[in-house]
């Protein structure tokens, strides 16, 4: 172990400044998800691969982790050796997904697009249309637009219950 942070943010300078060979972060961390930090890891070519380890065993997350460029999704429940054999597996080049997860993954695709799931993620935070536009530099029009989107991709009744779904499965 060469490092630790505690939050998106810091885990990001970490790698920039001790170069680890394998960075291990959680879905749910403060100021950038582990997604995030690795979605912008890959951005940035480093050769650090990640790997999640969480409590998350949702397929949505696993597919979004998939796509973020991560070389492994383990589940925090499993016992340490197979954490460790997963570690090495990646740091070697390979991958380790949670097989179950695996199979889940790709019976449930994630319907939402980079757009809608951020505006949804503001209107699930219980952001206005208004708020939303302006993180996002949208028109309230635009903004509605995404969220009715969203709503009837997910099967929705409304803005929070969608934001709740998508959460629930993963997408957000």
């Amino acid at each position: 172990m060469v490092g630790s942070a505690h939050d998106g943010p810091t885990a990001l300078r970490c790698v920039e400044e001790l170069a680890p060979d394998v960075l291990l972060a959680d879905i749910e961390m403060p100021l950038l998800t582990g997604l995030e930090v690795a979605a912008e890891l890959r951005r940035a070519g480093s050769s650090t691969r990640v790997v999640i380890v969480t409590t998350f065993a949702r397929p949505g997350y696993l597919r979004r982790a998939m796509d973020a460029g991560v070389a492994g999704y383990l589940l925090k429940d499993r016992p340490v050796e197979e954490l460790a054999a997963a570690v090495r597996t990646v740091h070697g080049g390979g991958r380790a997904i949670d097989p179950t997860l695996a199979v889940h993954a790709w019976s449930e695709p994630d319907p939402l697009t980079d757009r809608e799931r951020a505006v949804l993620r503001l209107a699930g935070e219980g952001q206005t249309s208004a708020a939303i536009g302006a993180v996002l530099g949208l028109s309230e029009g635009t903004v509605r637009n995404y969220l009715s989107e969203a709503i009837g991709k997910v099967g929705a009744e409304n803005r929070t219950e969608a934001a709740r779904i998508a959460r629930d499965r993963g997408w957000l």
